[in-house]
């Protein structure tokens, strides 16, 4: 799917309904109330009507476009936009693109990462990369020579020729590594490879015989003769880094998650023909976010 598709397929108000309601609905439509499928439309009004409880609804109630002033068009222009940028895309350039004020492309943006951050997460498995990584602003002098505390850590989670997940973590430390092991990767893992953090093999616990190190330290990258590295996490870590380097410029601390949640949405998509359709579907099937609740403290 590609700009000019948009643009010719999706050129009306009602196109764009059309396509919502497939996504929405691919058994067919029903009530949002009382989930009867015996409905009535109001074309004047671009509604439904439900026979059974008399309940007036559009293919927008509930989901992220509802109550939403901004065209269905220029919606669907932000998902292309966002879905097709490896990098990502800056409120600002959305603003420009669109022709919206900065507020409106802020929010638009977020309300899609939000349906993003709904995607399923199944296991990984096979070979498993794990690493961690600090993003954030430099702060300079001496108080903060060799520190990272004014940086975000992130974990990285890759499978060989699979996905990729990305978390915001407190920290680096076993504890907090062993819960997002034991809620990604599966325990039929043939095995997972780390750099040489002291604090990876408390975190392995029953996986503790499949972990495999590289010596970063040593400047070790590669494990001689053996297909034993984490190049496949960092290269994913490099592709975020760029996104917030050059496409985002400043990311908050706040709002990391999903950025990350944008990025790894679209990274294990990367190939799919159908990932605006994707999108999509996850942004009317998944809870709408507020405004309030986007810049509660």
């Amino acid at each position: 799917m590609t700009l000019s598709d948009i643009n010719h397929l999706f050129s009306t108000d009602e196109q764009c309904r059309v396509l919502l309601a497939k996504l929405r609905w691919p058994l067919g439509k029903e009530c949002v109330r009382c989930k009867s499928k015996r409905l009535f439309e109001l074309p004047t009004q671009k509604k439904l009507e439900c026979a059974e409880c008399g309940y007036q609804f559009t293919v927008t109630a509930g989901t992220i476009f509802h109550d939403s002033h901004l065209p269905l068009e220029k919606w669907f222009l932000a998902v292309i936009l966002i879905c097709e940028s490896r990098k990502g895309i800056s409120a600002n350039q959305v603003k420009r693109l669109l022709g919206v004020s900065y507020k409106t492309a802020w929010y638009l943006c977020h309300r899609i990462r939000a349906a993003m951050a709904e995607a399923e997460r199944p296991m990984l498995g096979g070979t498993v990369e794990m690493d961690e990584t600090y993003v954030g602003g430099k702060k300079t002098g001496r108080h903060w020579m060799g520190r990272r505390d004014h940086k975000e850590c992130v974990i990285g989670i890759r499978q060989r020729s699979g996905d990729v997940r990305f978390f915001h973590a407190q920290d680096a430390k076993s504890g907090t590594l062993a819960r997002y092991i034991q809620e990604n990767i599966s325990t039929d893992v043939d095995v997972i490879v780390t750099d040489d953090l002291r604090a990876y093999p408390k975190a392995m616990g029953d996986l503790k015989s499949k972990h495999e190190t590289v010596n970063h330290t040593a400047q070790e990258y590669v494990r001689f003769g053996t297909d034993i590295h984490t190049n496949t996490v960092e290269s994913a870590f490099s592709l975020l880094k760029r996104g917030i380097i050059g496409s985002w410029h400043k990311v908050s601390a706040k709002h990391l998650s999903a950025y990350l949640a944008e990025m790894e949405f679209r990274f294990n998509r990367r190939k799919r023909p159908d990932l605006f359709l994707e999108t999509l579907r996850h942004m009317v099937t998944s809870d709408p976010l507020t405004f309030q609740q986007l810049t509660a403290a």
